[in-house]
Parts: C-alpha cells; sequence; structure tokens
C-alpha cells in the first residue's frame, strides 16, 4: 500500500506558526493562573502562621506587647498593616512566571521576615498543587 501525501510547504507553515501562537498564548495564561494560585498559597498559608517551612516561630515577648498594644493579635501572621501581603502581585509571559511585590519597601520588609520566618515559596505538595492548576488551565 502507498500513501501520497501533497501538502503546500507555505501553508503548513502558516497553520504551524497560527497553532504555535496559540499555544504560547494558552502558556502565558496558565502560568498567570498558576502564579495566582500561587499567591492565594501563600497569604492563605501566612494568614494561619505556617510558612513553607513548617509553622512560624512566636514573636517576641517584646514585640507581642507591641502588637497587642496597637490592637493587633499575637498570632504570628506577618501582618501588622497589611500592606506586604497586599503588595504581592504576579506577571507572566509565555516561559515563566514571577510573584514579587510591587513596592520595594514592602519587598524589603518579606525579605527581612523570610529570613526569620520563611514564607516566601512552597513546599513539595505545595508545587505539585500548583503543577496541577497548570496543567488544569492549560488549553
Amino acid at each position: 500500500m502507498q500513501v501520497q501525501i501533497k501538502a503546500n510547504a507555505k501553508d503548513i507553515a502558516k497553520r504551524i506558526g497560527k497553532k504555535g501562537k496559540e499555544l504560547s498564548a494558552s502558556v502565558k495564561s496558565a502560568l498567570s493562573l498558576t502564579a495566582q494560585a500561587g499567591v492565594n498559597i501563600i497569604e492563605d498559608r501566612t494568614r494561619k502562621g505556617v510558612g513553607y517551612k513548617g509553622a512560624f516561630e512566636s514573636y517576641s515577648p517584646e514585640y507581642a506587647a507591641f502588637r497587642a498594644s496597637k490592637g493587633r493579635g499575637t498570632t504570628v501572621d506577618l501582618q501588622f498593616s497589611g500592606n506586604m501581603l497586599g503588595s504581592m502581585t504576579t506577571r507572566a509571559n509565555s516561559k515563566q512566571a514571577e510573584i514579587f511585590f510591587t513596592k520595594a519597601s514592602e519587598s524589603k520588609k518579606a525579605a527581612m521576615n523570610n529570613k526569620s520566618r520563611p514564607f516566601f515559596g512552597f513546599n513539595r505538595s505545595e508545587e505539585k498543587r500548583l503543577g496541577q492548576v497548570f496543567f488544569k488551565v492549560l488549553k
């Protein structure tokens, strides 16, 4: 049995290019949604007083007293004003996504907090969840 295929190379290249653009846009969208899911994971976990390496170390008695005097709770949630976690955002292209802080001052706070209470990252189970989000939304 013989199979003969006749094709227009220019038409094939055009179609491949179009599908490539569609795939690139789909990957960008999937990465963007995955990064936002990452922000949600960080915010939810941090609100509960847990980092990606486990429960946060307690506040010092002095700082806990200061927080209480300002009407804040003593649960370690890294939120005094809400500005630091509130400035966390994402951006994505067709190759990668990034979670970052929009304000330099909040980024500095996050870096300092992350040294003593690691919150800005993901453990293995969270990475697996993010992978599931990516493949679920990838068209």
